[in-house]
């Protein structure tokens, strides 16, 4: 009885193995999670998502791990998001691995600056439809970068070549100048612009699956459309007058700038604030009786916790980075709705 078990099984393992169309998931890179969230939305189970900056830490001063720096050796893709440090961390990677191509999920979506995010926003953006009917993404292959657009009225294909070899795909710079708001991810708009850039850029490498991928990405572009009529409906409850929030990291301007807030930073531009800065935002929380300080937890607390402090007020964690990108951004959508209580 034993031995029938034992030979079922082995011919059970050969049956499945020899199957045609069951392969295992292509395993693909990304930088943060929420990425992992898009790509798997749209890879579904034809990909193993593979972060590099993990729960808890922080993306702009992270370095990859020796161990992770082995497994970039072997990958084939590599999902990035336009965030500074990627552009330390890409070059070696592909010194060490040149058959590696590399998606710009941030491809051909114009950036804010950080600093233009503390002007005031009246309305919103207008409704941004995102190029879900069109088809564009930049990748690296070889050590070049290769921009491959599919719009109906242009047909358009980047050189490429030697002169390019340096070209990331990306712009450090804002539209209005200064440092580039990485954090695109906030907006579901502009999500769907990277939708079509993680679709383009698996076709790329997995072309022999294009029609899954593309059932997919129609499926995500509703649901993104759908979570920001969510969001947006939910947001409508702010008076115009109350539509202001303070945060420690400016993680969240692509947010305010869709959705008609304000951002109040306690950083700079990013960089830790200068005493004249600081007194400057906590005179006009008071002025203004903002009394939360938005934190995310990759981030210490205890700088937030003493403006609080000061402006007699209590700190909410917001994390910009979380998994589940979908009921992140309604948690958000109702943190703000609550802080301006």
């Amino acid at each position: 009885m034993q031995l029938t078990r034992i030979v079922v099984s082995g011919v059970l393992v050969l049956f499945f193995a020899a199957m045609p169309g069951v392969a295992a998931a292509m395993e693909v890179y990304a930088t943060i999670l929420p990425q992992k969230y898009f790509i798997e939305r749209i890879g579904g189970d034809l990909v193993d998502v593979h972060v590099l900056v993990q729960p808890g830490a922080n993306p702009h001063m992270y370095e990859p791990t020796p161990k992770q720096m082995a497994a970039l050796t072997r990958a084939k893709v590599y999902f990035a998001v336009g965030v500074t440090l990627e552009d330390s961390w890409l070059p070696r990677i592909k010194g060490t691995n040149s058959d590696l191509v590399v998606i710009h999920t941030d491809a051909g979506i114009e950036k804010l600056s950080i600093e233009a995010h503390e002007h005031e926003h009246g309305h919103g953006h207008e409704a941004h439809e995102g190029h879900a009917g069109h088809e564009h993404a930049t990748h690296d292959h070889s050590g070049h970068d290769h921009a491959v657009h599919d719009h109906e009225n242009d047909h358009a294909t980047h050189k490429h070549g030697e002169d390019d070899h340096d070209s990331h795909g990306h712009d450090s710079h804002g539209a209005e100048g200064g440092m580039a708001d990485p954090h695109i991810w906030l907006d579901p708009l502009r999500v769907k612009d990277m939708a079509v850039n993680i679709y383009n850029g698996l076709v790329l490498v997995d072309p022999g699956n294009e029609a899954t991928y593309k059932r997919n990405l129609d499926t995500f572009v509703v649901e993104a459309d759908a979570l920001h009529a969510a969001v947006q409906d939910r947001l409508t409850v702010l008076p115009s007058a109350n539509r202001v929030f303070l945060v420690f990291h400016p993680s969240w301007g692509y947010f305010a700038d869709r959705y008609g807030l304000t951002q109040i930073a306690v950083e700079e531009g990013g960089n830790e604030p200068s005493p004249a800065h600081l007194a400057k935002v906590i005179r006009r929380c008071r002025e203004m009786g903002i009394r939360v300080v938005f934190v995310q937890p990759q981030f210490s607390q205890r700088s937030a916790e003493v403006i609080a402090s000061e402006i007699g007020g209590h700190v909410v964690p917001l994390d910009p980075l979380a998994e589940d990108w979908e009921s992140n951004l309604r948690k958000a959508a109702d943190a703000f709705v609550a802080g301006a209580q």
